[in-house]
């Protein structure tokens, strides 16, 4: 039987009062820098893990344990499950987080949070360890008033989400009988804007790699041999400036192969949101002056969710710092892809490696290694599972959500779904445009942060 409206208006006003002690949780996980890309990291990451199992335990979740494969950071796994006849909801969010950048462009120091206006400053506060602390808060908040939860509920904080999940194929085949359900629900994603929620029906996937040039042994002095020996950092900045057009849009062999367009009603769709550039250049930060990339003809937000993109995410020649007269030997780049919907990762991979390779300016010598290769990820966003994710956000917010699109990838997404024959993935998130995932000065907009914990809290009733 579906909980009454007694039990969950008691669940949701206990969800209220216990912000201020999830909020505490939340700042004690971004406080352990669990930089999955870092192998010096490696300790806080399981530090991380071991905390949040503590957590997820403390919420009267079952059988918590630690879990991973070949090395892998750690994942946190836990279970709830008394309802025999009723449906299983795996609640999904991840633990590792991003490197802090610069870390002297950060207004406050990137593990320890902050509240400014409203907004708690830190890494990993939005990007998403509020989201493992919502879980923990809308199953806590059931157990604490009815002593039981609405359905069965699995929980699973992964632990090397932010490097591109590489070993997840391993882990659902070791893991995947524990973590069976019938709905997925993650909040890693974002909401439309400060205040109106999003409820996620796409994403795109992750291709590129390392692209290497070499010239010689060691390097040259640029006096006695500039003009005639070729400059490694030269050349490839020739090759970056291939793999694009005049408007910044993928324009390298094959980017558009195998690409599935919108189709009218989901250009419809975007049509219909409002979006004013003025708003995307302030919450982005960008420069006065400093204009949009890709083609204006093209809808905004096609742009940003639903097209590829090729993006330089590191470069490497010599440092400014410590740098002389000299041609150095070799200059490499990280490539990142963002693949959109229908195409295989591994081709553009392929397509991209073939494009840099017939390109190398002089003859130097090139080599590229593929990273990441994750497919996109898109649903029809219909069905009995998002009716009530919905209705959830629609009253914990007191507003109509949105439904949307993003750019970015969660790998575990697809891979998860179609293991247990294409079930629902409903993706809410803590995040909002100003939040700054990724990039310095990440934060969270608490009273939001509480909506999403509201919002999570029926939405266990309603499923």
């Amino acid at each position: 039987m579906p909980p009454g409206p007694a039990a969950l208006d008691a669940a949701v006003a206990a969800a209220a009062a216990d912000v201020p002690a999830a909020r505490a949780e939340l700042e004690a996980l971004v406080r352990i820098p669990s930089i999955s890309a870092d192998p010096a990291r490696a300790a806080d990451v399981v530090a991380s893990a071991e905390a949040t199992a503590a957590l997820l335990e403390a919420s009267g979740l079952e059988h918590v344990r630690l879990a991973t494969v070949d090395d892998a950071p750690p994942c946190v796994i836990g279970e709830w499950g008394h309802h025999p006849d009723a449906p299983t909801v795996l609640l999904y969010a991840h633990h590792d987080v991003q490197p802090p950048g610069f870390v002297d462009r950060w207004t406050s120091d990137p593990f320890t949070p902050v509240e400014r206006d409203g907004r708690l400053f830190g890494r990993g506060t939005a990007d998403d360890k509020a989201g493992a602390v919502a879980h923990a808060a809308a199953v806590r908040a059931w157990l604490r008033t009815a002593g039981t939860l609405p359905c069965n509920v699995k929980v699973l904080v992964e632990g090397e989400e932010e490097i591109g999940s590489p070993r997840l194929g391993r882990f659902l085949a070791e893991y995947g009988e524990a973590l069976a359900a019938d709905v997925l629900l993650l909040a890693d994603a974002g909401n439309w804007a400060v205040g109106t929620p999003g409820l996620t029906y796409s994403l795109r996937g992750l291709a590129g790699g390392t692209v290497r040039l070499r010239s010689a042994g060691s390097p040259l002095h640029s006096g006695m041999t500039g003009g005639v020996a070729p400059d490694p950092v030269m050349a490839l900045a020739r090759l970056l400036a291939s793999l694009v057009d005049e408007h910044g849009d993928p324009a390298f062999d094959g980017c558009y192969d195998d690409w599935r367009p919108p189709g009218p009603d989901e250009r419809a769709r975007l049509a219909a949101l409002a979006t004013d550039p003025a708003t995307f250049h302030a919450t982005w930060g960008l420069l006065p002056g400093v204009g949009f990339a890709g083609d204006d003809a093209i809808d905004v937000l096609e742009r940003l969710w639903l097209r590829p993109v090729v993006t330089v995410v590191g470069i490497d020649g010599h440092p400014i710092a410590g740098s002389s007269n000299q041609i150095v030997s070799e200059a490499a780049a990280r490539i990142s892809v963002r693949v959109a919907t229908g195409q295989d990762p591994h081709r553009i991979n392929a397509a991209l490696a073939a494009h840099l390779e017939r390109r190398v300016p002089f003859g130097l010598e090139c080599t590229f290694t593929p990273g990441e290769a994750t497919p996109a990820w898109r649903c029809e966003p219909t069905g009995p599972a998002f009716d009530a994710a919905g209705r959830a956000l629609r009253e914990a917010f007191a507003t109509e959500p949105v439904l949307m699109g993003v750019g970015a990838t969660i790998p575990f997404v697809g891979p998860f779904a179609d293991a247990f024959g294409g079930i629902p993935a409903l993706l809410l998130g803590p995040a909002d445009p100003g939040s700054r995932i990724h990039g310095e000065d990440e934060s969270l907009h608490l009273g939001d942060w509480a909506r999403l914990i509201e919002a999570e809290t029926r939405l266990l009733a309603y499923l």
